[in-house]
């Protein structure tokens, strides 16, 4: 059975589009390389952060939600993300199955009454 994850990193600001999409690409290519299924990465962009990181007042948000039927890949994922100077944060969590489904519902019903 796969399981649900979710990995929000926040890159440096003053990184060129050329870089920015580069470090998107290596993580989006890793997590293929380990075979996950339903990879969906959003790109949130540009926003203030509530504290300086690195000197750093702002960041470039991606999220990326995916499936995976383990979680043995985050470790390796993680180390990749702690040694890489273009990302400031990061963090992934397990998603419950439930919540997922009915924040999804919420969400059509409220598409429905627009």
């Amino acid at each position: 059975m796969s399981r649900l994850y979710e990995t929000m990193y926040i890159l440096r600001p003053d990184m060129g589009e050329e870089r920015l999409d580069g470090t998107i690409t290596k993580y989006r290519d890793f997590l293929n390389e380990q075979e996950v299924a339903d990879l969906e990465i959003q790109h949130r962009g540009k926003r203030r952060l509530a504290y300086e990181i690195n000197r750093c007042r702002e960041g470039v948000y991606i999220q990326m939600n995916y499936a995976h039927t383990n979680g043995s890949h985050i470790a390796s994922m993680e180390k990749l993300m702690r040694i890489d100077e273009a990302i400031l944060r990061h963090m992934t969590i397990k998603l419950d199955p439930r919540e997922v489904a009915a924040a999804a519902a919420a969400e059509a019903s409220a598409a429905e009454e627009e």
